[in-house]
């Protein structure tokens, strides 16, 4: 069974940083574009950070540029979202997905695997 897992969310203040993983298991992820999407209350899924195969193209929500940055470790198939500069507006479930898809790709219908979330909170 793939299963993609993030781990490193939890509260900090704002300004603080925060830096997120995603280890799939069953499965190696390498030859797949990766995301960093997140979901506030009441809001739309969105895809914050995004990571191509390779590494080498990289897109970010205009909301987190210069602030965030996403990166993958194909050795240790892992990829994560350092998240400086936080704001209360950055809180958040953040879900990180997987696309078998060859483009690297914002829309989350071209995600074929997803994790569980992690709660991320700014607090002002």
């Amino acid at each position: 069974q793939v299963q993609l897992v993030e781990s490193g969310g939890g509260l900090v203040q704002a300004g603080g940083s925060l830096r997120l993983s995603c280890a799939p298991s069953g499965r190696t992820f390498s030859s797949s574009a990766m995301g960093w999407f997140h979901q506030a209350p009441g809001k739309e899924r969105e895809c914050v950070a995004a990571i191509s195969r390779s590494g080498g193209s990289t897109y970010y929500a205009d909301s987190v540029k210069g602030r965030f940055t996403i990166s993958r470790d194909n050795a240790k198939n892992t990829v994560y979202l350092r998240m400086n500069s936080l704001k209360p507006e950055d809180t958040a479930v953040y879900y990180c997905a997987a696309s078998t898809g060859l483009l690297l790709t914002t829309r989350s219908r071209d995600y074929d695997y997803w994790g569980q979330g992690t709660q991320v909170t700014v607090s002002s």
